[in-house]
């Protein structure tokens, strides 16, 4: 009986042991205060639900200052249409451009928390900076700004202040907003199961928090601010910043953590180094022979390995075991620059496979950004009453907000379990990732068609003489619907399928920098819209003409603009197609079953 008492006690002992581990997250994450993080006492909704709230008042803030932007400087500041274009999407270009500056702090040094909340302290600041500045000197006279009453001058030094309030708010929300979506990624463990499933829907309703956060902007803000009452509208901004700032905050004892991992330039640049010097090394025909840690040390360090693939061979020989790199162990020195683990190989191999589908979102990019500038000075050129209610031209991005929400929901619930149904023979499951960014072009290309269509009607019921273009066409805004519900359509094809790719696809070490390249895909997009309307008006200008974009658009031609990017689009599409059959996905030893052959997933198009 005694002997029957021991081996109940040792039984129970054993399980109460496996119940303590099971309590932890498998994916390395750790608390507040660095403990393994307790699966039950943090993370998965409670916390994911906070950060789609907090990214829902961000991007409402957001969205106050941006959706009318180009409004504002044409009436408050009296830039004309092609240069209130080109500076709305050099200001936005740049909101991307800090998203890089926000990832490398995030991954290298700070951690996703801790950057987050810096960034959106900054964004809070440029927000009151800007509300401030529109208050007291920026609206002159009081009450301008509306469609009939333009501001007057303004001195060279509240155009400064004007414009060092705006360059906050982009270095704010463009360092925020990367790290946001990966941390909210982060609250769940993707070697669970049950959470992995959730990992790859918060996403999706990421994406739509975003996009209904901006629906307040787009519609209650728009009729604020196209009415006048800019400051007003500015200061709703800095308070919806606020709240997500303090909501933010008054969750941090629920989140988990990833330990940041170090400059990945660095590590960048010490694989390229150790290659090139080892150039003319004999390479063996095993690469059960490169050099890597073990699985342990990856771990320890919160990564899991990343597994040997084919491709860029002239990389491998960052890791060749040398004579010099032998006598080096044997001392217990190593030098990176001269010897590096095949798990830092993979991911300067992971990060080159990945630019070439990057690059090919840039076009759809440059798509996306004319629902921000010309978009709304085309709806503006149009009829917008119904009866004695004027429609905001700005207010038309509601409908590109609902077509993002009702794709959301078909995508989730229709498309994806029907396809995966028909698939039932194969081992991917639903549409991948790289087949919805395709999918995404397709529809981007038929926006633009619908836009050009929809804008040679707007020329054919419209007043060439006008003084203002502003409703100078008696075609009803309404006709817009379709192009804004088509770009909806594709962002859920493309930037959700974007953002779920990037984040799986890149290393443990620098997701913040996947989802970086979603956003710097978008600034370049801008700058590229930017430098390509400027090249359209220099050509369409010789000779004393109009030119396509015009101040009074109703003697341009607007609609060759719209179909130039359709074809550029198709353009980029073949190529797209052609990078997604090549490219290769990354694989990752498993941390919690640690098998070396994790199986690959079928990325092609």
């Amino acid at each position: 009986m005694a002997c029957l008492e021991i081996c109940n006690k040792e039984m129970q002992g054993n399980k109460l042991k496996e119940d303590e581990e099971e309590e932890c997250t498998f994916d390395g994450t750790v608390d507040w205060n660095g403990r393994p993080a307790i699966r039950h006492k943090s993370g998965q909704w409670t916390a994911g639900i906070i950060i789609l709230l907090n990214q829902g008042l961000a991007t409402l803030a957001f969205f106050g200052v941006g959706v009318n932007l180009v409004l504002f400087l044409t009436r408050v500041l009296q830039q004309n249409n092609a240069d209130a274009a080109n500076n709305v999407s050099k200001w936005t270009g740049t909101v991307y451009i800090f998203s890089l500056v926000g990832a490398l702090l995030s991954d290298s040094y700070w951690g996703r928390y801790k950057t987050c909340a810096i960034f959106q302290v900054i964004f809070v600041i440029g927000l009151v900076l800007l509300s401030l500045s529109s208050y007291l000197f920026l609206i002159r006279p009081k009450g301008c700004g509306d469609e009939m009453t333009p501001c007057g001058s303004h001195s060279s030094m509240e155009i400064g202040f004007f414009y060092l309030s705006i360059y906050l708010i982009a270095l704010g929300n463009g360092g925020y907003q990367p790290n946001i979506a990966t941390f909210g990624a982060d609250q769940f463990d993707e070697e669970d199961p049950k959470e992995g499933y959730s990992k790859v829907a918060f996403f999706s309703y990421f994406y739509l928090a975003l996009n209904l956060g901006s629906l307040f902007s787009n519609t209650i803000l728009s009729y604020l601010e196209d009415n006048g009452m800019w400051a007003l509208g500015f200061w709703v901004s800095t308070g919806s910043a606020l709240a997500a700032l303090v909501l933010f905050l008054g969750g941090s004892a629920r989140y988990r953590h990833f330990k940041p991992t170090g400059n990945p330039l660095s590590r960048f640049c010490q694989v390229i180094v150790a290659a090139m010097k080892k150039w003319k090394a004999d390479m063996p025909p095993d690469v059960g022979e490169l050099y890597d840690v073990d699985s342990k040390d990856c771990s320890a360090a919160g990564n899991r390995r990343i597994l040997y693939t084919d491709g860029f061979k002239f990389l491998d020989r960052a890791a060749f075991i040398s004579s010099r790199d032998l006598d080096e162990q044997k001392q217990g020195h190593q030098n990176l620059w001269h010897l590096c683990p095949i798990t830092q190989v993979e991911e300067v191999k992971c990060i080159l496979r990945l630019l070439p589908i990057w690059l090919c979102t840039i076009i759809y990019s440059v798509v996306f950004t004319q629902m921000a500038s010309l978009f709304v000075e085309q709806g503006a050129a149009m009829k917008t009453t119904v009866s004695n209610f004027k429609i905001p031209a700005a207010s038309m991005s509601s409908f590109d907000i609902i077509s993002v929400a009702i794709f959301i929901f078909l995508y989730r619930r229709v498309l994806d379990p029907l396809v995966a149904r028909l698939r039932r023979n194969s081992k991917s499951k639903g549409l991948t990732e790289l087949q919805r960014m395709g999918i995404g072009l397709v529809i981007a290309i038929m926006a633009m068609v619908s836009a050009g269509i929809v804008e040679c009607y707007r020329l054919k019921y419209a007043s060439k003489d006008c003084t203002h273009c502003e409703g100078s066409s008696s075609l009803s805004i309404f006709w817009q619907v379709p192009q804004y519900a088509l770009i909806g359509a594709s962002e859920v094809f493309m930037y959700v399928g974007q953002l779920e790719f990037f984040n799986a696809q890149t290393p443990d070490g620098l997701k913040s920098f996947g989802s970086a390249l979603c956003m710097t895909s978008i600034s370049l997009g801008n700058y590229v819209s930017s430098l390509l309307v400027t090249m359209v008006m220099k050509i369409s200008t010789e000779d004393h003409m109009s030119g396509w974009i015009p101040g009074n658009l109703n003697k341009g031609h607007l609609d060759r603009f719209y179909f130039l990017l359709a074809g550029l689009t198709t353009i980029d599409l073949a190529v797209y197609m052609a990078c997604a059959k090549w490219y290769k996905c990354i694989k990752l030893e498993g941390k919690r079953s640690g098998n070396c052959g994790a199986e690959e997933d079928n990325y092609q198009v």
